[in-house]
């Protein structure tokens, strides 16, 4: 016997076999997305309240907990300036993850074509195809001069016209990431409203992903999609609370946005996840509460973690440049890509088995540097891989005893002898 079609269609998430890679040669591990520091004390006093509630511990509401839809309710409501129904415009899902598939088996129907913009989180496209849409992809393009000098995540640009070009009669939705994962761009609400313009015309879905709306640097802005004009009846939001309270673990995501829209994604939880966890949503909901009501001000948790996570962006982009990687400074998220195509490693020499452009590369750093990082093509589709050859990504989400000891990695690379620095 053997597995469906669909599965024999679908290929294993890269971040299988990298965790594997963080298990058996223990490195220093920059690859995936999650602090090595525990979470805030408030966010654990909030679980530990939420776990001594004994309905906590029972089935709640099946589309959300009614005291955490209520307050992202609130707390949306305010961000993007109209009222959202706690009960009829959010849903609560098992992470960002599971609003994802349920957004695309909720509304995508065969034949159907998703606009990707490249680079992307891996799972967008393997998720389209289980709804039996169709990918149609579009990249953001760094700047032509980012060899010679380090650049900014908002240096990376779409090509409108391109962009344009991928729309037609049969385009349901596009996927937008912002903050973006791998780049750290935020886009700005001159790109969104470029964006806009396309979804309104065509009657296409945006479906942005914003995980990392808080984590935001410089005078970077995080404009929501939701908030621009007349896109609030074409726009669904994800948002994660692992992201939000560096708790990964929790695994609760939630997505906001007209009944009509959420409808479907509710009728595709119902039949598959039934409900999510009762004491983390009511966990979550209360951590929200108390974070909600420090909003803007200087003691909020999220403007303290993205300072903290600012000094350790420009921690990692020293040690990066002076080992002679060609990072893009991030404006958003705990990742930064980096180019290592002035270091010299024995690319001719090392038989590990390259899956993707850059395998080799980031196997080589593992196992013989001790150095976890992921190689940026996995966030890019076929035949547009080599666009992420030669880049890997790397997560700052760490102490900064975690950082000076990749630090002393990275210092240990040399630069080939015609390197362009």
């Amino acid at each position: 016997m053997s597995g469906s079609e669909l599965v024999k269609s679908q290929s294993e998430s890269p971040w299988v076999e990298y965790g594997d890679l963080g298990i058996n040669y223990d490195p220093v591990n920059l690859c995936k997305g999650f602090p090595d520091f525990p979470p805030p004390n408030f966010v654990v006093e909030a679980l530990i309240s939420a776990s001594k509630n004994p309905a906590a511990h029972q089935y709640t509401r099946q589309y959300g907990n009614p005291r955490l839809v209520k307050i992202l309710s609130k707390m949306y409501g305010q961000l993007i300036g109209r009222p959202i129904d706690p009960f009829k415009e959010i849903l609560i899902t098992i992470g960002a993850y599971e609003a994802l598939l349920s957004a695309f088996l909720g509304l995508i129907n065969p034949g159907d074509e998703v606009i990707i913009i490249q680079p992307f989180y891996d799972c967008y496209p393997p998720m389209v195809e289980m709804a039996k849409g169709i990918p149609v992809y579009v990249s953001l393009k760094p700047p032509a001069d980012y060899e010679h000098r380090p650049v900014s995540s908002a240096e990376w640009k779409l090509d409108f016209q391109e962009l344009a070009s991928k729309f037609n009669e049969r385009t349901k939705m596009i996927v937008v990431t912002t903050p973006n994962n791998p780049t750290g761009k935020v886009y700005s609400k001159e790109e969104l409203l470029e964006i806009s313009k396309l979804c309104r015309k065509f009657g296409t879905i945006a479906l942005m992903d914003e995980v990392y709306e808080w984590i935001i640097y410089d005078s970077a802005k995080h404009v929501r999609m939701a908030s621009l004009p007349e896109m609030w009846p074409y726009t669904l939001t994800i948002g994660s609370i692992g992201k939000t309270f560096n708790v990964t673990g929790w695994k609760i995501g939630w997505v906001y946005g007209p009944a009509n829209l959420i409808n479907p994604l509710q009728i595709i939880h119902s039949n598959t996840v039934h409900t999510c966890p009762t004491p983390i949503q009511e966990a979550s909901a209360i951590a929200l509460e108390i974070e909600f009501s420090r909003l803007g001000k200087p003691d909020s948790f999220w403007k303290q973690t993205s300072n903290e996570l600012q000094a350790k962006r420009d921690l990692i982009v020293n040690y990066l440049q002076s080992a002679g990687f060609n990072p893009t400074i991030p404006d958003g998220t705990y990742f930064i890509v980096a180019s290592y195509q002035n270091i010299d490693w024995p690319s001719s020499k090392v038989n590990y088995t390259e899956k993707s452009p850059g395998d080799k590369f980031a196997k080589w750093l593992c196992i013989e540097k001790k150095l976890l990082t992921m190689p940026m093509s996995y966030f890019y589709a076929n035949p547009s891989k080599n666009e992420g050859k030669n880049w890997v990504r790397f997560c700052f989400f760490k102490t900064d005893s975690t950082i000076h000891d990749a630090g002393r990695i990275l210092r240990q690379m040399k630069l080939k002898l015609n390197s362009k620095l």
